[in-house]
């Protein structure tokens, strides 16, 4: 049986996920008061120690099986223009990543990370919000519970990533849904629309807040969203019903992770947020989500490339606590 067959299920699964073990995260906290620095010296990273140590129920964390999950999809609003390359990249680029040929594939050996692509009906694009809705509820459920089975229940860290050519568009109307707003404020260049492309999206993005009023979190998903982007949201939520911690990416991955964080705030308690993306409405978007980016490189390739390059950061705060000596191991003096 799957774990949920509606979109009432799904959220009602979210709502009820367990919280961080307590216990472990004040384990990992004493280690953390005995291991051989300053108090405070190793900064963000020991935060994320305690967060990693806190999901895993392990005071003494380890990162051995990070997994990296694509998924795809094509979106029928890219019949308006929003994009300077066609529907057929997304096809394209799937196949690049099966060949690992992505710069997700480099970034995933580099850390150790399994990957996987998954396509999702690429020659079947989604509805075209301007004019009805993207997925009927059926469908939607269906792409959520492609990125839920995704996952690996032993995995010990997840990075979720996408492609889909039109879905920087597709994630500025979720945006602007659910925390309100122009089209005009939430729209950005995605891959490289020039000043007309950018007011079109603009424009294609208020059409489609003015056609669907919802604004019920699983709703705006299915009216607006799109495949790939609601295999991302299922993906995450397994993570977080799994306590498995997770790597935010960039703007379209975040506004997956805003359906489930309206759906309710402790939502993504488990996750946070690889880097800040050079798409304009990221940093806003990051802010809505309460999340700082660990790293800012002016990434704009989408992939999980940013959450897959911030894996390195993770892995070193858990190598730092859980292997560095106390300072009774050590023989050193306490100050």
């Amino acid at each position: 049986m799957p774990a949920f067959t509606s979109l009432a299920e799904f959220a009602a699964l979210l709502r009820n996920a367990p919280a961080a073990d307590a216990a472990a995260h004040q384990a990992a906290s004493d280690r953390n008061g005995q291991l051989t620095k300053p108090p405070g010296a190793l900064g963000r990273l020991e935060d994320l120690a305690l967060w990693v140590a806190s999901w895993q129920g392990n005071g003494r964390p380890a990162i051995s099986a990070p997994q990296v999950l694509i998924f795809a999809g094509n979106h029928g609003v890219c019949a308006q223009g929003v994009s300077a390359f066609p529907a057929e990249v997304t096809v394209q680029m799937v196949a690049n990543f099966q060949h690992g040929g992505a710069a997700i594939n480099q970034l995933s050996k580099a850390f150790g990370a399994t990957m996987a692509v998954h396509a999702l009906e690429l020659d079947r694009p989604t509805g075209d919000f301007t004019e009805t809705a993207a997925m009927t509820e059926a469908e939607t459920v269906a792409a959520l519970q492609t990125g839920w089975n995704a996952v690996d229940p032993k995995a010990d860290l997840l990075v979720v990533g996408e492609m889909g050519i039109g879905n920087t568009t597709v994630a500025a109307a979720l945006a602007a849904a659910l925390l309100g707003g122009t089209g005009a404020e939430w729209v950005g260049r995605g891959t490289g629309v020039d000043n007309a492309g950018l007011a079109r999206k603009a424009k294609v993005v208020d059409a489609g807040l003015a056609r669907h009023g919802s604004r019920d979190p699983m709703q705006v998903l299915a009216n607006l969203g799109g495949r790939e982007i609601a295999a991302m949201a299922g993906a995450m939520a397994r993570a977080r019903v799994a306590r498995i911690p997770l790597i935010l990416d960039g703007f379209i991955a975040c506004s997956a992770g805003l359906v489930l964080h309206a759906v309710t705030p402790a939502a993504l308690d488990h996750a946070v947020a690889g880097h800040l993306s050079a798409e304009g409405a990221h940093g806003r978007l990051l802010a809505a989500l309460g999340k700082e980016p660990l790293l800012s490189l002016g990434l704009r390739l989408g992939e999980g490339s940013g959450a897959a390059l911030a894996i390195g950061v993770v892995k070193a705060a858990v190598a730092c606590h859980s292997g560095m000596a106390t300072f009774a191991e050590a023989g050193v003096s306490e100050g």
